[in-house]
């Protein structure tokens, strides 16, 4: 039930007919826990207008609510907040008729969702386990309001990066393979990445104690001008480079469908930038035919962005290969030729690249294309380690896989020293360990602000206690148990329930409006916020009164502890989380 909007629209009619004022001056919260009441209504707007003062006004709309909506049993005014204490009988009733069938009252889209993204010279990390994280919760709430949901990445396949990696193999690998080292396919690619950038730096130095300066040193390094040699070929489709492009990909695709599946998160389709930087290239060089674009006089093309407030963007290199910006030209534009119906699309990436999706939406409008306003990018934060930022070129990063294993660990010796599943199977233990392990990890993650950096520790996230994910699970756990030892099927009409039962049901009553404002602000950390409130208040509750027994109080407080466990779940699942039955 939409409380709020309930009394909104009485103060409303109760100020149109007595007053005729129109406005909407109302402005209802929660009300503060240090007060008495459920909901307030501040009245301060209305003193200038009424010429009246707070007290009188709130005397009149609390006699005027408490005379129509029989739900309000009293009211009390502190200086401008006139606050409502809402019946026992309205309580129990609206607990009874809470249900996941939620009416937000939306209009049913169809959105594409981009996330995880990754450059296939290196193995997901844990930056990436954030963007795979938040673009899958994002997911799960776009989907639980209506909207159909369309999961996709671009795979970064092809560029300077790549090809970096590529010429490190073919100097150092000596025809080694992810098989003869027993290495997983994105790791090994990755340590060849690492050791071209070892290299090049060992160069760079060189050239600079035989007299050249830094910025030529960088240029003229032997391993990059390889590199850039190898991107060359690649773009005119030298079938040796190809062959090559190809085996070392599959490694790595290879090694991402594992990390994929560890984290459970599925796509539903891919796009490659091998296959979409040609559509760019060629929408540029009809943006440059039409005037839209520039040609310097080294042949390269860029637009002019600075009546838009951002500057120069260069679109096509000197030597006609393409930037990043080119590839995200071409596929957004298949994407939108492969789903012609679609009312959005939104990009999950680091804050880094905030001013790129400036760019490239803007040029999305240069270009006259009318689904431009459409495109969304939900920018987050760096992750930090205890040790600081972590560097894929020095290889100082934490690998999604190994993360995962280690957090399996930690939560097989934290579940085997509390000694309450040694009855399950080993599959059963095993698959345990992985649900609270997983908990732990996207529940840290995620209870952020995206907007916010995290500094990510892993002892910390897999404690039982505080704001965990294994808190919150076991919270869960122990509800279902606790269902399970009880009987009481009794009704209950007029049971008087105490302040702490009060606002766990307010607190259930309100999780409609924290889906629809996580969705608004593509945000899962408000979700995350509001089920660990949830979790606290209910333990507040469960340590303060006996559950157990065969009375219609008892009766009333099963069925709150039920209602809990039922949000508790939908909660977690939308954030891609799993709620062990037992723990």
């Amino acid at each position: 039930m939409d409380i709020e909007n309930i009394l909104k629209k009485k103060v409303k009619e109760y100020l149109l007919f007595e007053y005729s004022i129109s406005d909407d001056l109302i402005e209802i919260s929660k009300t503060r826990k240090e007060f008495q009441g459920h909901y307030t209504i501040v009245l301060f707007p209305l003193l200038p207008i009424l010429k009246k003062p707070s007290i009188e006004i709130g005397n009149e709309i609390g006699f005027y609510l408490k005379e129509k909506e029989k739900f309000i049993q009293e009211f009390n005014i502190i200086q401008g907040f006139l606050n409502l204490t809402f019946s026992d009988l309205f309580l129990t009733n609206l607990l009874k008729g809470f249900d996941l069938n939620f009416n937000l009252n939306l209009k049913k889209e169809f959105y594409l969702i981009e996330f995880s993204s990754p450059n296939t010279n290196k193995p997901l990390h844990l930056g990436h386990i954030r963007n795979i994280l938040l673009g899958d919760s994002i997911s799960n709430i776009f989907k639980e309001v209506g909207n159909e949901v369309h999961k996709t990445q671009i795979i970064n396949d092809r560029g300077i990066h790549i090809c970096k990696s590529m010429i490190a193999w073919l100097k150092f690998a000596n025809e080694s393979t992810p098989d003869s080292e027993n290495i997983k396919g994105d790791v090994f690619v990755g340590n060849y990445y690492v050791k071209y950038n070892n290299e090049y730096e060992k160069q760079v130095k060189d050239l600079i104690s035989q007299g050249q300066d830094e910025e030529n040193a960088k240029k003229n390094s032997k391993i990059f001008i390889e590199a850039q040699d190898l991107l060359r070929k690649w773009e005119i489709g030298d079938e040796e480079v190809i062959n090559l492009w190809k085996t070392m990909n599959s490694w790595v695709y290879e090694g991402f469908s594992k990390t994929y599946e560890n984290l459970n998160v599925k796509f539903d389709s891919e796009y490659y930038e091998s296959n979409t930087y040609l559509k760019g290239k060629s929408i540029v060089l009809e943006g440059l035919k039409n005037k839209l674009f520039y040609k310097k006089e080294d042949n390269s093309i860029w637009v002019d962005l600075s009546s838009n407030g951002l500057d120069e963007k260069i679109l096509l290199r000197s030597d006609g290969t393409s930037v990043y910006i080119t590839q995200d030209i071409g596929t957004a534009f298949l994407r939108y030729e492969d789903h012609p119906k679609m009312d959005g699309m939104i990009y999950t990436t680091g804050n880094e690249q905030d001013y790129h999706f400036k760019v490239l939406f803007e040029l999305m409008n240069i270009l006259g294309y009318p689904w431009s306003n459409k495109l969304k990018h939900l920018s987050y934060g760096m992750v930090d380690l205890p040790t600081g930022k972590m560097k894929s070129r020095e290889g100082l990063v934490v690998d999604a896989d190994e993360l995962i294993d280690d957090m399996n660990l930690k939560a097989k010796i934290i579940s085997e020293s509390l000694g309450k599943i040694n009855d399950l199977s080993e599959s059963e233990q095993r698959n345990l360990y992985n649900q609270i392990a997983l908990g732990a990890l996207k529940y840290h993650i995620l209870k952020v602000d995206p907007k916010k950096r995290i500094l990510f520790d892993p002892n910390e996230s897999i404690d039982f206690n505080g704001n965990t994910g294994p808190f919150i699970q076991y919270t869960y756990a122990r509800i279902k148990s606790l269902l399970k030892k009880n009987n009481n099927n009794k009704s209950f009409s007029n049971v008087i329930i105490s302040d702490k039962e009060k606002d766990l049901i307010i607190q259930l009553n309100d999780f409609p409006n924290v889906i629809l404002n996580s969705y608004k602000n593509l945000n899962p950390a408000l979700i995350a916020n509001y089920v660990y409130d949830l979790v606290k208040s209910y333990n507040s509750f469960y340590q303060s009164f006996s559950v157990l027994g065969n009375d219609e109080i008892n009766s009333f407080r099963i069925l709150l502890s039920k209602k809990v466990g039922i949000y508790i779940k939908k909660s977690m699942s939308l954030l891609g989380i799993d709620v062990p039955e037992r723990m």
